[in-house]
């Protein structure tokens, strides 16, 4: 089962476990025979991880005492002093590992593995501490960490030889459990942690469980992207969208919220180098979605994550939380109605609609006539600068070019320029630095002279080489008062709105205008750079959309993609399939020299007639989802249902 973490195309379906009758409570109201009756109906709904929470206070009840004038005197397990044996060393209730050790026989006996979260002192709103430790920073205070060392080594070494624990977790989103003042402190912390795991526990692999990473390019962030990917296995997005900048605008079942998951899965995973998942994932409830939308939410978000080699899905949560009265539940109303099964007053539980969806991808997943999904074909990288918003660019980016038929991967411009046929390089900004440094620009450049492609959008950056490299003289520059008005070349009516905060005067010298602004001013153009494309947009439409509502769900209106979709026809054939549609995502997984998995996905809430243009000498030879094509000349047609997909097999004749 780990080789989810080492082999692309591997796919994990769960649910993050609490107990039906207790949340987080369920190590002190210990019942055996409801934590039975959850495995068994987890199992049975298609889920084969759970990631699961031994409750931090709990397992480690240690109590500071204190002597005169306040002066720390000894440290106890509630009153009994601390015994010579492993756990009592380690402040660690025997009780609770007993308990914990049924949990993973049942998860064994029900064919589940788990994903541990060993410092769970963060869950829905609530810190969880132990009472000897209530006050400190535990992210920097030497006595917490002392302690969380010895509770995490203790723990590993006793369950390490289980066969039921998949991963170990360094906790649940530990960010949130005190602040720190920057990135050294996080790492200094993560450090100590993984390398408690890593010293009882070389053998599984170490993941992350945080949420809200940043990366270096923002200047402010202690949680970065790529120190968590330097000291864990694996990377891990909990994208809920009413929590994520640019996300909570559009219902959650249209392409925006439906591509977040994957977008920052993707992020992480591409700029971290690591593999990356969705740990937890969910609608947050029937305020936010009914559930038959719910339903189309999650068979979206599967086919997404799985056809972009994101390597698994955690619903938050397992069960249903209305029923308790404990704080955080009594507080958070948010995290009442957030399961996979309701349960109500009396305890008895019953599944939601999304369960059989559960139920039908598993079962989906287990029919291939392959073992796993191959890497999708990637066509550019996009370059994430300094002092922009990273995730700003990076989301807008990705919307997109899924919806001009372009995969991107992601890098930082700290990092070594990834080896690639086309660049894309969104909204720079200006800061105290340079955006790109001086190095990385002669790279780059050097790269496209060679013959590679590159789209460059500008916020408000200075560029060297300018005109040598775009074909056209600044004139003069001054801020705009409204959103730039730009319309195609030799098109009346195609007219996009694109906030800017900057507008620059321009002079052509060589290049060609493929767009422009009332006056003529040119906006979008394109120039030949020795082999290579240089494509320069003077407006930055990734971060200018990233905060306006149905930027990207009216694309017959403002077909912002279309910019996109211009650079793509100058990008190197690697492409079987050519769409009509930008609602849906097509991505290609060769099997080998002469087939492909094709994975159409519509992004919207509506059914949609989709034609693909396929590559001479190619067909469509096997349907695995969806309906059958029909062909027309060179051209297949099908209809995708409303938040569905179609799977096939590509043949080269």
């Amino acid at each position: 089962m780990t080789d989810f973490l080492t082999t692309p195309g591997t796919f994990i379906i769960g649910a993050n476990y609490w107990a039906s009758h207790a949340g987080a409570y369920m190590w002190s109201d210990w019942d055996p025979a409801v934590v039975e009756s959850d495995l068994q109906q987890l199992s049975e709904a298609g889920l084969h991880v759970l990631r699961v929470f031994p409750t931090w206070p709990d397992f480690q009840p240690i109590r500071q005492f204190y002597s005169s004038r306040g002066e720390p005197y000894e440290i106890r397990i509630g009153y009994s002093p601390l015994n010579g044996d492993e756990f009592g060393q380690a402040g660690i209730n025997p009780l609770m590992m007993e308990r914990f050790r049924v949990l993973a026989d049942l998860a064994e006996k029900y064919h589940l593995k788990l994903v541990v979260a060993l410092l769970t002192g963060w869950m829905s709103f609530r810190l969880f501490t132990p009472p000897a430790l209530e006050g400190l920073n535990v992210l920097s205070d030497p006595l917490a960490i002392m302690w969380e060392v010895k509770f995490v080594r203790t723990f590993v070494r006793f369950f390490k030889n289980h066969p039921a624990i998949l991963a170990w977790a360094l906790g649940n989103e530990c960010n949130c459990m005190s602040p720190l003042p920057d990135h050294e402190a996080a790492y200094a912390w993560t450090a100590a942690i993984s390398g408690a795991i890593q010293r009882e526990d070389p053998s599984r692999p170490i993941v992350s469980s945080m949420h809200s990473l940043d990366e270096p390019t923002t200047k402010k962030s202690a949680w970065r992207i790529q120190d968590q990917s330097e000291l864990v296995d694996i990377l891990t997005t909990h994208p809920y969208p009413i929590f994520t900048p640019y996300c909570n605008q559009e219902p959650i079942n249209t392409i925006r919220p439906l591509l977040h998951s994957t977008a920052q899965t993707r992020w992480y995973g591409d700029v971290g180098q690591k593999p990356a998942y969705c740990e937890e994932i969910g609608t947050l409830g029937p305020t936010v979605a009914s559930d038959s939308v719910t339903v189309d939410f999650l068979r979206t978000e599967l086919l997404s994550l799985w056809a972009n080699d994101c390597r698994g899905l955690l619903w938050w949560c397992a069960f249903d939380a209305n029923h308790l009265a404990t704080p955080p539940y009594d507080w958070v109303a948010l995290e009442r109605e957030q399961g996979l099964f309701r349960v109500n007053q009396a305890g008895q539980t019953s599944p939601r609609p999304i369960v059989s969806v559960m139920q039908e991808f598993r079962a989906f997943l287990n029919g291939l006539p392959f073992p796993t999904l191959p890497r999708r074909v990637v066509d550019a990288v996009c370059i994430l600068s300094n002092y922009q918003e990273p995730w700003a660019a990076a989301y807008s980016s990705f919307i997109l070019a899924k919806q001009a038929g372009i995969e991107l991967e992601f890098q930082d411009a700290n990092q070594p320029l990834r080896d690639a046929r086309a660049y894309f390089v969104p909204s720079i900004t200006s800061g105290i630095g340079a955006s790109l440094t001086r190095h990385f620009w002669v790279e780059l450049m050097e790269t496209v002279r060679q013959g590679a492609l590159l789209y460059l959008s500008n916020h408000d950056e200075f560029i060297s080489s300018f005109e040598e490299v775009f074909g056209l003289e600044v004139v003069n520059r001054q801020r705009r008062s409204s959103p730039a008005q730009v319309r195609w070349i030799g098109s009346d009516n195609r007219w996009l709105t694109i906030p800017s905060p900057i507008r620059s005067n321009f002079r052509v010298k060589g290049a060609q205008v493929l767009a422009e602004e009332p006056d003529g001013n040119p906006v979008f153009t394109r120039n030949r750079y020795g082999q290579g494309w240089v494509y320069y947009l003077s407006v930055p439409l990734e971060t200018g959309l990233v905060d306006v509502p149905g930027a990207f769900d009216d694309p017959q209106n403002q077909p912002y993609w279309q910019i996109y979709s211009t650079v793509a026809q100058s990008l190197p054939e690697s492409h079987i399939i050519k769409k009509d549609h930008p609602l849906v995502g097509v991505t290609e997984h060769p099997l080998d020299e002469s087939s492909r998995v094709a994975i159409a996905i519509n992004y919207s809430p509506e059914p949609i007639r989709v034609t693909l243009q396929l590559t001479h000498g190619w067909q469509i030879t096997e349907t695995l989802r969806g309906e059958p094509y029909s062909r027309v000349g060179e051209s297949w047609q099908c209809s995708l249902p409303a938040n569905d997909g179609s799977v096939v097999i590509l043949t080269k004749t």
